[in-house]
């Protein structure tokens, strides 16, 4: 039986001045601040495409070496932590009793201690996850001014910077795809927050207003589960969101919801998340199947089915549940779960290398990149960092002691990953 909605807000410390005052800041897109190296907002970075712009992370580390602080977290981690200044935030489920507590947890990112933590919600799930799965497997993202905490079946939530729950909005129950639970993140823009309800009953996709949660659009989808995260892509006339389906691959206006382009569908259970840069956009999955599609983004609209604006495509060794990774005009990406990176020319679609990563065998997490090198974490906590380029070279292989499933965060000299119970900071 599930109980009524439960939370509780706990503080540890005060939250800086300069974290107070960031509603003064120009409100961060995907794409917003993408200059700052002091940022990671969301899963995939600043750009949305993987890349820690300004980053120089370290290349060598260990449980002994290059390790600045851990910090255990709460519940089994799967979701990725987003950085904003001095401010880490993840997401966690926390086992009590027959229920779950969905906790967004705060850390201060100088040292790994606790900042806040909010229990937004108490419930016992109506379903359970994939046996490599948890019951928070979105991660929050930040526009500077609020956080957002998407824990699906259990509601969106927008909390201020020190943990204070602003607004809520519920959706519904999701049912999924042979129980195997939920897993999509929201994606944020200039004041809008959009959110993607595929599963095994009605789907749609909604546009709220990122300050007060006010539904602005909601469009229907026909689409079995996907856990992929929309893509919003701002360099066109109009913002739009891209979100990749078994079905069909569409693009929305983001402003009105209206469809501006809609392409093949990839593979079933679609999880990856598009990527964008330099025009196009790339959507893949590689479930049972592999399907890579390059569109360009000025020639796409109507039934986008071949060239000039359906640029290219691919049909081998894309990705199960890794999104790909954009980086200086290549698109890196695994087959399927395993260390098998594949690099293309992102214009072309031409291939430079697959290669097999001799240290990691199975991989989950999504690979970043900055500073020219490239960063694959395996699922035992292997993590291959390689020259980017056309060219396989590995630069170093890393081993820490703890499995590690979620996507990792780089800002300035630092790389953040997370394990299945803690959180390091490796900077040297």
């Amino acid at each position: 039986m599930l109980n009524r909605p439960h939370r509780r807000l706990f503080r540890c410390g005060r939250v800086p001045l300069f974290l107070l005052a960031a509603a003064s800041f120009a409100v961060l897109s995907p794409a917003g601040d993408a200059a700052s190296p002091q940022h990671w907002p969301q899963w995939r970075g600043p750009l949305g495409s993987g890349e820690g712009p300004g980053a120089k992370p370290p290349v060598q580390w260990g449980p002994a070496t290059n390790v600045a602080w851990k910090t255990a977290i709460p519940g089994t981690g799967k979701s990725s932590p987003i950085i904003w200044g001095d401010l880490i935030v993840v997401t966690t489920a926390v086992p009590a009793g027959s229920d779950q507590q969905f906790v967004v947890l705060a850390l201060n990112r100088k040292d790994g201690t606790e900042r806040w933590r909010t229990v937004v919600r108490t419930e016992t799930p109506h379903e359970g996850t994939h046996r490599d799965g948890t019951y928070a497997g979105g991660s929050a993202l930040t526009d500077g001014t609020r956080i957002y905490a998407f824990f699906g079946s259990r509601g969106l939530y927008a909390l201020d910077l020190g943990g204070r729950i602003l607004w809520e909005q519920q959706f519904g129950r999701m049912q999924t795809r042979l129980g195997f639970g939920e897993g999509s993140s929201p994606a944020l823009h200039d004041g809008t927050i959009v959110v993607n309800w595929d599963h095994e009953g009605e789907d749609f996709i909604v546009a709220l207003d990122a300050a007060t949660g006010k539904q602005r659009w909601r469009r229907g989808r026909d689409e079995p589960t996907t856990w992929t995260t929309p893509h919003i892509v701002t360099g066109g006339a109009r913002p739009q969101v891209v979100v990749g389906g078994t079905n069909r691959t569409v693009s929305y206006d983001l402003a009105s919801g209206e469809e501006i382009w809609t392409a093949p569908g990839l593979t079933a259970n679609v999880i990856p998340t598009p990527v964008s840069g330099d025009g196009m956009l790339f959507a893949t999955s590689g479930f049972r199947g592999s399907a890579l599609l390059a569109v360009r983004l000025r020639d796409a609209k109507g039934a986008v089915s071949g060239p000039p604006a359906l640029a290219w495509s691919y049909d081998k060794d894309t990705p199960y549940v890794p999104s790909p990774l954009l980086y200086d005009g290549k698109l890196y990406f695994l087959k399927s779960n395993s260390g098998i990176l594949t690099c293309l020319d992102a214009a072309t679609g031409a291939v430079h290398y697959t290669e097999r990563l001799e240290d990691v065998a199975n991989v989950y997490a999504s690979p970043v990149a900055a500073d020219g090198r490239v960063y694959v974490v395996g699922r035992d906590g292997t993590t291959a960092v390689l020259a980017a380029g056309p060219k396989p070279q590995v630069l170093a292989t890393n081993r820490m002691e703890e499995p590690m499933d979620a996507s990792p965060a780089l800002v300035d000299r630092e790389i953040y990953l997370r394990g299945t119970r803690h959180l390091y900071r490796v900077s040297e």
